[in-house]
């Protein structure tokens, strides 16, 4: 994913940098936050540069860049904030920037949104957790999934491979919720978990008494679900 984000920008070079920039002109500069919020996204540095080496030259001037972070990942800043300095040539860092802001953008924005609902609830006394989802942006579900972490959420299933999630068009194939929890349960792995989506009282009852342990409350007014919690 680092090395198709890189492709894209940089394509087979950046065209503007290598003819006005000299190559030995050594550079510093800060990521500061414009707003308040949750920081993510630091951790991909490494990486990326990485993987700009492995693009041969003139990419490969990027081995010339480190960063010096001031926060970390998950920390909560306010603006003005200096996040991280980053260090080494001037053509290294124009070439990376972009990429990297691009990515430390969306991932604060996804930690610092999933902040919020951490926080909501937590004045609320509840006992809650935030729960991800799949609705990622294509190519990017670990980093974003990563990014809610650092907002003090947590993540549900990675993908359609590592848990089960039994939905409307899966309980309407298979018959009914009983039909469907019971051929789950028949072709699983005990370690996996089994979650099915209701969307009435009555389903719930009904996957109740199919024995579900996780059920996903779909499309209920507040009022309803504290109803079926209580």
């Amino acid at each position: 994913m680092l090395q198709l984000s890189l492709a894209e920008d940089l394509g087979p070079g950046d065209i503007t940098t290598l003819s006005t920039v000299d190559a030995r002109l050594a550079a510093r500069a800060q990521i500061r936050t414009r707003e308040d919020c949750v920081l993510a996204g630091l951790a991909v540095f490494d990486p990326l540069v990485a993987a700009m080496i492995a693009r041969g030259k003139p990419d490969e001037e990027a081995e010339s860049l480190k960063m010096t972070e001031s926060a970390g990942d998950g920390s909560r800043l306010v603006a003005g904030d200096v996040a991280c300095t980053i260090a080494g040539t001037a053509r290294a860092l124009l070439m990376i920037e972009r990429t990297l802001l691009n990515l430390i953008g969306r991932l604060s924005g996804v930690a610092t949104m999933t902040a919020r609902f951490v926080d909501a609830v937590a004045s609320a006394g509840a006992s809650t957790r935030i729960l991800d989802t799949r609705k990622t942006a294509p190519g990017h579900r670990v980093l974003e999934k990563y990014a809610v972490r650092c907002g003090g959420g947590a993540n549900h299933r990675t993908g359609l491979f590592d848990a089960i999630l039994i939905k409307d068009n899966h309980i309407a194939a298979a018959g009914g919720i009983e039909p469907a929890i019971r051929r789950a349960r028949i072709a699983t792995l005990p370690d996996i978990k089994i979650e099915i989506e209701c969307d009435s009282r009555s389903q719930v009852e009904e996957a109740l008494e199919a024995g579900a342990r996780s059920i996903l409350i779909d499309n209920f007014a507040p009022d309803a679900v504290r109803a079926i919690v209580e």
